[in-house]
């Protein structure tokens, strides 16, 4: 009877400590607006669509017109270095998404870095853009390196 009782006690524990986190989950999420659930991307209303469409149409402005005709056609468009002169290729994306190019334009070795924030893929390949337009030696300072495997 007492170990019924224990078990018993048990298991509504862990219930309610369950449910207690899942709460806090909830209200984590509320309090921080900027986060989302990619999941909920999808589904009317929630905004994350719209500021989707909203940082790609900001990036298109600013991308020259060889640019644009690059990223409509391949989803990347290569820049130029500000101060080496090399060319990189930036990739839809928000992370690892930048590879700098060698002479014949195949990718050599690949950089990682990002504003920070919760940005849209066009806000951040913009941000990359310009960093690597204006400050390459900046922008590649803070970057992560890594290697590309063929």
């Amino acid at each position: 009877m007492f170990r019924r009782l224990l078990r018993n006690a048990k298991e509504r524990l862990r219930l309610f400590l369950s449910e207690r986190g899942r709460r806090a989950r909830v209200l984590r999420l509320r309090r921080q607006p900027d986060r989302f659930d990619p999941s909920f991307r999808f589904f009317p209303g929630y905004g994350y669509g719209e500021r989707e469409a909203r940082g790609l149409e900001l990036l298109k402005k600013w991308l020259s017109p060889e640019q644009f005709a690059q990223y409509d056609a391949t989803s990347y468009f290569e820049v130029t270095g500000s101060h080496s002169g090399k060319r990189y290729r930036i990739s839809h994306g928000t992370s690892m998404n930048i590879h700098e190019l060698d002479g014949a334009g195949c990718p050599r070795v690949g950089w990682c870095f990002a504003p920070k924030g919760y940005l849209v893929a066009g806000d951040v390949m913009l941000a990359q853009k310009i960093a690597l337009e204006t400050d390459e030696r900046g922008a590649l300072a803070v970057a992560n390196r890594f290697f590309l495997f063929r």
